[in-house]
């Protein structure tokens, strides 16, 4: 009898522990719970952490992340308002703020992520089939780009390093990216807490021709540059010549104006020692005369001379005979 009664006794216990541990469940500062009976909510959800109690074996806890989750959607390609097929990839933050409505609605995490990922990309296309790429890409509308100040006022003439105007930018588009979206998923009890694009790019099939159009464009402007630049290199050389002949010139004018200043001290010189005397006048016409014969003459040359001819003067007195070895 008494071991029936103890036997008895641990079965009520055992029972009890498990009944109590069925019962006792926590709730973390992360989480949020929603308590279910066969499947369907009951009471108002758990938002507060600690030691909670439930009817045992027919309810069951539901946890709700209540921490900011992350959305990174999938790169998409979708046209612009210009035309132009890009891959836009976005990532956005948010979190749980109605668990209720968010588990009769969604249930769990992963069909959440697929709702943000067809009404943010849903709304991604449309902000940007509405906009131009260059509102997409730049942020600020009054932003004034830095300009080298080696760039010629012609240069500076023709806007080099001109931004291309815009009316919103970046930011706006993402703010109209966000308004959309949060007012379509805060129905879900999810409020959206921001969306930023991650990174834009062209698409696949036409990034190879971008590039190609980006590179002669880029060929054009090197071109330009090395025309200029030997458009430069002739006017220095010409500069060069032009100084050099201008530097030659002058050199030899120097040269030529010292020669006949030499050439004249040196006939006045000649002038003041030859004049002394009728026999010095008479020498120096004679040295002269010597010159212009080794000058005109040479072996088997032929001249013919008048008999008053001033080169006659002294050759007549010349002895043919007396010439002759004796």
């Amino acid at each position: 009898m008494n071991k029936i009664l103890v036997i008895s006794a641990a079965a009520i216990l055992l029972s009890g522990i498990i009944g109590m541990s069925s019962a006792l469940y926590t709730v973390s500062e992360v989480e949020q719970a929603i308590i279910t009976q066969f499947g369907k909510p009951v009471g108002a959800p758990i938002t507060t952490a600690g030691l909670k109690f439930k009817l045992p074996f027919i309810q069951d806890v539901n946890s709700i992340d209540r921490r900011v989750l992350e959305w990174d959607g999938r790169p998409s390609d979708m046209p612009t308002k210009d035309k132009l097929y890009i891959s836009v990839d976005l990532f956005a933050r948010w979190r749980i703020v109605d668990p209720l409505q968010y588990f009769l609605r969604l249930r769990d995490e992963r069909s959440a992520q697929s709702r943000l990922d067809d009404i943010l990309g849903s709304e991604t296309r449309n902000a940007v089939a509405k906009h131009e790429l260059i509102e997409i890409i730049r942020t600020m509308r009054d932003r004034v780009p830095l300009r080298d100040n080696l760039l010629t006022d012609a240069e500076r003439e023709q806007r080099i390093g001109t931004l291309v105007p815009i009316q919103k930018g970046r930011k706006l588009v993402e703010q109209e990216i966000f308004t959309a979206g949060a007012e379509k998923i805060r129905v879900f009890g999810i409020e959206l807490l921001d969306i930023r694009f991650k990174r834009i790019n062209y698409n696949e099939s036409v990034r190879p021709k971008i590039y190609d159009r980006m590179i002669s464009e880029r060929r054009q402007i090197a071109e330009r540059f090395l025309s200029e630049g030997n458009g430069e290199a002739a006017r220095i050389r010409g500069n060069r010549v032009r100084d050099l002949n201008k530097i030659q010139s002058e050199a030899y004018l120097e040269v030529e104006t010292i020669r006949g200043l030499a050439d004249s001290k040196a006939a006045e010189i000649y002038s003041q020692a030859y004049n002394h005397s009728a026999e010095s006048i008479e020498f120096f016409e004679f040295t002269r005369m010597m010159q212009a014969y080794e000058t005109l003459m040479a072996d088997n040359t032929t001249i013919v001379l008048s008999t008053d001819s001033d080169l006659f003067k002294f050759l007549k007195k010349m002895d043919p005979a007396g010439s002759k070895a004796p």
